[in-house]
């Protein structure tokens, strides 16, 4: 006889913040993975994903950015309001265009949190997961969130990261703690 999972429908959006290879991403999955092991529905959008299908022909303009997270944030309040947990590991450099998003979800009544992966830049740059750091240095491109463009950091985040002194599976371990905290997983 088959057994079966019994699905968690309770949907939240756990966006994650921060700087260019802080680790966003990474932690997202390794939570994800978590998530679905208990019958969590999950999905994670990744902002490099959506960019290319969601947000192609946005720039990194101020406007564009806002766009983009705008975008991102109603996909999410989307799945997340469908007992989905959305999880966003987007730079979302602007403190007003996280604040849009939360809003949204506030005003549909759908559970959202926020997460600052505070990884500092220069071990951000050591990094260098997509060669960014590498490329602004060497003049190739221009306007890479923390080092030539701003990022605003959260003031008071529901959970503040910082990856750099903990493993993944540790990162990922305290936001599961905070969603369960929470009554979200």
């Amino acid at each position: 006889m088959a057994e079966f999972l019994e699905i968690q429908m309770t949907g939240a959006t756990i966006w994650l913040t921060g700087l260019p290879s802080a680790g966003k991403t990474t932690i997202a999955r390794q939570l994800a993975d978590r998530l679905r092991g208990e019958g969590h529905r999950v999905e994670v959008l990744d902002g490099d994903e959506i960019r290319e299908f969601l947000s192609a022909g946005l720039g990194f303009s101020r406007e564009d950015r806002h766009t983009n997270v705008q975008r991102i944030g109603f996909v999410a309040e989307l799945l997340a309001s469908n007992g989905v947990k959305a999880l966003v590991p987007v730079i979302a450099p602007f403190a007003d265009s996280r604040e849009a998003v939360r809003k949204r979800h506030q005003t549909e009544g759908t559970p959202y949190l926020e997460v600052h992966v505070a990884t500092p830049v220069e071990v951000c740059s050591e990094r260098d997961v997509k060669g960014l750091y590498a490329k602004q240095a060497a003049g190739e491109i221009s306007g890479l969130t923390g080092v030539d463009d701003p990022y605003e950091e959260p003031a008071a985040p529901d959970l503040r990261i910082e990856s750099h002194t903990q493993t993944v599976q540790e990162s990922a371990a305290a936001l599961h703690a905070l969603l369960v905290e929470r009554g979200l997983a």
